[in-house]
């Protein structure tokens, strides 16, 4: 299913980010006050333009409590970026996700109201984009270009049953490696048990397999 997101800053992380959600299929507006950065991504996301995400009448203008994710990534820019997180949450927006410098101003981003603070250190923007696409998808690694590991939280249908029933590896091509239960990680799997709702199921596989195992209710 196809979302919306805005990307507020197209430097490095902020285009890695928005092409990696317009490569999955969602529309995605990219917001940035220099012109060469938006000219660079224009033809490769839905929308681009050159605004100050800073000022409250372009935020209405571009409708920010409409996108599933707002992504904030004009880390370089302080005070641009926490007042860009505090106008976006007071105008409705329904997930704001911010890039921070340090620690300190990730403290002062959640002050403003960010949901999820991330530090290019830590996370990269391929790995953010996917786990904010698809709500069922708590995290994402990639091993290659292709294939990857996810966490998935376990579709609704699927409790109650069990691996071999299920069929996951030969239905999907994907491979279960792991079972989050709780505090719990299970790495010795029965295929015979039955799984339980709240389990997280640890994936390897391609990634177009991975995504649509997550789109599973």
């Amino acid at each position: 299913m196809s979302k919306s997101f805005a990307v507020i800053g197209i430097g490095r992380f902020g285009t890695s980010v928005a092409l990696t959600l317009s490569l999955m299929g969602h529309e995605v507006l990219a917001v940035d006050t220099s012109a060469a950065a938006i000219d660079s991504i224009a033809d490769r996301v839905t929308h681009a333009i050159v605004a100050d995400a800073t000022d409250e009448r372009v935020l209405r203008r571009i409708g920010i409590a409409e996108f599933d994710a707002v992504v904030i990534s004009v880390a370089a820019d302080i005070r641009a970026s926490i007042l860009t997180a505090m106008l976006s949450k007071e105008l409705g927006a329904k997930r704001v996700v911010a890039k921070a410098a340090d620690d300190l101003h990730a403290k002062l981003l959640i002050k403003a109201g960010a949901d999820q603070v991330v530090q290019p250190e830590r996370d990269s923007g391929v790995r953010l984009a996917r786990s904010i696409a698809v709500d069922s998808v708590l995290d994402y690694f990639a091993l290659t270009d292709d294939v990857s590991i996810n966490e998935l939280r376990l579709p609704y249908s699927w409790a109650g049953k069990s691996l071999v029933q299920l069929g996951i590896r030969t239905r999907y091509g994907v491979s279960v490696i792991a079972i989050k239960r709780g505090e719990k990680m299970i790495v010795a799997i029965d295929p015979n048990s039955a799984l339980e709702q709240g389990d997280v199921l640890v994936l390897l596989g391609s990634n177009h397999e991975l995504e649509k195992l997550a789109s599973i209710d």
